[in-house]
């Protein structure tokens, strides 16, 4: 994307891993990347991400460093990311990474909500098989007649059967041109004891970041606002969920397994509920500097935010403004920690390395890093309709 900005994005994965991972969530309608909002005064560089550790004692790779690594890589013909790698893997930072131009180019599409595939999930069965989870309306799939609950065979002639869907949703999207939106792939499926094939043309699709439904019968209803991930435009959505929802009713804003998003889209989404004022500060290698809400927000309807071990990254950022604040009740169990900065450099050949170089805190200054968010009420089991038998003690109906 062009501009300065800063992103929260999930690494708990090698790198590879973290790739196919994501797309996984894409195809599952959940992005899984994120960034903070453009700075007002951005530094000289590439934007700037934010993602988590589990440790503060690592130092962070040396930009210098890395970049003299990957100069002398590209003057004697070697590989340039292969360069940065060797630097990233010697500092011990897990959350530091380096991709190439195409895999940071999907990574950009997965932030605009948006990827190129043929609109389906797959889930493995408990008896080990493949099945079609969701098909997207209107996609590739869906066109075709595919259905939930096909058994997914094969993908371009490959058995599917002992693969980790992970890998099964790379197969499905290709890699170089088999990725590219028009390309083509063919999956081997099974309904009801019919076998057969079908040829599908990779095309490009938007993801589904917000839904939103009513609960309960009372008067006024409940809004349950669900939001996957923080992609573009999943805040302005929230927004409108909020002054669109009925005079009166609360909102269960469900972060349940979102795993983050451009905080920007977070921000957004907290200033529905704010009336302007600080949502989260952060530090760039030491430069404090901080994120406020738009002012006019709706401050007086009962809001209950659901989250779990799934919740991370612009996720959590949203819920600690709000939980600080004191504009919501929080209930599940606790977040997953997900919060260090990271600034891209474009290498040489268009390779990006990300490097971790701060941390961003909550209104109340807490550092979720590592850490993660403790809900007011902590509660497993059912933890949705405790949820929504706490709005309704607020007197936001369900």
């Amino acid at each position: 994307m062009p501009g300065h900005e800063h992103r929260l994005r999930p690494r708990g994965l090698c790198r590879g891993a973290a790739l196919t991972w994501v797309f996984g969530c894409v195809l599952a309608t959940a992005a899984a990347t994120g960034s903070l909002p453009r700075d007002p005064a951005p530094a000289p560089g590439p934007p700037a991400r934010a993602v988590s550790s589990t440790s503060s004692t690592v130092a962070p790779v040396d930009r210098a460093e890395i970049e003299e690594a990957a100069a002398e890589a590209a003057a004697d013909g070697k590989s340039v990311k292969d360069a940065a790698e060797e630097v990233v893997s010697r500092s011990g930072d897990r959350w530091s990474a380096v991709y190439d131009e195409r895999e940071y180019e999907e990574f950009e599409q997965a932030l605009d909500g948006s990827y190129t595939g043929v609109g389906l999930s797959a889930r493995r069965t408990a008896h080990g098989d493949v099945t079609v989870s969701r098909v997207q309306p209107g996609g590739p799939a869906s066109r075709a007649g595919i259905r939930e609950g096909d058994l997914l065979r094969t993908v371009d002639g490959r058995p599917v059967a002992r693969r980790p869907v992970a890998e099964v949703v790379a197969l499905l999207r290709g890699d170089g041109t088999r990725a590219r939106e028009g390309s083509r792939v063919v999956l081997g499926l099974v309904r009801d004891g019919r076998r057969w094939t079908e040829a599908l043309e990779r095309a490009r699709l938007s993801t589904d970041a917000v839904s939103v439904s009513s609960l309960g019968g009372e008067r006024p209803p409940a809004v349950l606002v669900k939001v996957a991930a923080f992609t573009k435009g999943a805040g302005a959505e929230v927004r409108d969920a909020v002054r669109e929802a009925p005079a009166g009713a609360g909102i269960l804003l469900d972060l349940r397994a979102n795993s983050g998003g451009l905080v920007s889209e977070a921000v957004a989404a907290a200033s529905a509920f704010l009336d302007g004022g600080l949502v989260a500060t952060y530090d760039v290698r030491g430069d404090q500097r901080a994120l406020y809400a738009e002012p006019d927000g709706d401050t007086e309807r009962p809001v209950v935010v659901l989250v779990d071990g799934g919740t991370m990254s612009a996720a959590e950022l949203l819920t600690g403004a709000l939980q600080d604040r004191g504009r919501a009740v929080t209930v599940g169990s606790p977040t997953f920690g997900k919060g260090s900065v990271q600034m891209p450099s474009r290498l040489p050949g268009g390779s990006v390395a990300e490097l971790t170089v701060g941390h961003y805190r909550t209104p109340a200054g807490r550092n979720v890093d590592g850490r993660g968010i403790t809900p007011d009420l902590v509660v497993g089991e059912r933890a949705q309709q405790r949820a929504e038998t706490v709005l309704s003690g607020l007197g936001g109906g369900s």
